[in-house]
């Protein structure tokens, strides 16, 4: 393994975001580590050459140490994290339905949680790293129909500021990344108009240039919703619940 690129390990990578992301780093000379479920997609995507397959369930607590111990070992060094992994099932969220609210959470929330755990001693160690977490404009505030989606967003939002402070002591930036509307399988399963919806290779043009070019917390995209949304975000209960409303009406 060469020592003169700099490595990345990206999860969630056998579709979507996740894999769109993957293919631009290593694209961009960087070698990348992909882990995801779907061992055959990984195994596929590692027949470039600057891109090793890691298959794994990131509910899996110890799996998740163990993989990315397999990383380093062959790697030797690990530049960057993106934890991509999420799941979203919109006809499931038209009613409160606990048994998918919990796999959303399981997977979505405390996924990422194993893999940041993973990797936080060696981080921390080394003293210097980059830990980026693949959010949602969903975790900015409540909306109609994601009783499961949107909170698990906002709890990784939550975590991404909360574990800022400590990281940043130690020199490790901490970032997260809220996509709009993006053209995925997950969104494909969505029954309504979506505004200023984007292809995945332009989330991974945003995403590898916010994280290359950039030390800003957050990477948000495409900024025609994302700046509209920021400024619901602010205004009062009142004015925010009827707004939405009278949209969620139409």
């Amino acid at each position: 393994m060469s020592k003169n690129h700099k490595k990345i390990w990206i999860t969630g990578a056998s579709s979507g975001i996740g894999k769109a992301v993957a293919e631009k780093f290593a694209s961009e000379g960087w070698i990348v580590a992909v882990s995801a479920r779907r061992k055959e997609i990984l195994h596929d995507m590692a027949k470039h050459e600057n891109i090793s397959s890691y298959p794994l369930d990131v509910v899996n607590e110890e799996t998740c140490v163990n993989t990315f111990q397999n990383i380093l070992s062959e790697f030797g060094d690990i530049d960057l994290c993106i934890f991509c992994s999420g799941t979203y099932d919109p006809k499931k969220e038209k009613e409160i339905d606990i048994k998918q609210s919990k796999f959303v959470m399981n997977v979505n929330y405390f996924g990422v949680l194993n893999c940041v755990k993973a990797v936080e001693k060696y981080f921390k160690k080394k003293k210097e790293g980059h830990i980026s977490i693949v959010s949602s404009i969903a975790g900015y505030r409540g909306l109609p129909n994601s009783s499961g989606y949107g909170p698990s967003k906002a709890a990784l939002n939550n975590f991404a500021e909360s574990i800022y402070f400590d990281f940043k002591k130690h020199n490790i930036r901490v970032s997260i990344i809220s996509p709009g509307f993006i053209k995925t399988p997950l969104t494909d399963k969505n029954d309504f108009p979506m505004p200023f919806l984007r292809s995945v290779e332009f989330a991974a043009q945003k995403i590898y240039i916010g994280l290359t070019k950039s030390n800003s917390f957050e990477i948000h995209f495409p900024k025609q919703l994302t700046l509209i949304l920021k400024f619901l975000r602010l205004l009062p209960y009142k004015i925010y619940l009827y707004l939405i409303y009278k949209l969620y009406k139409r």
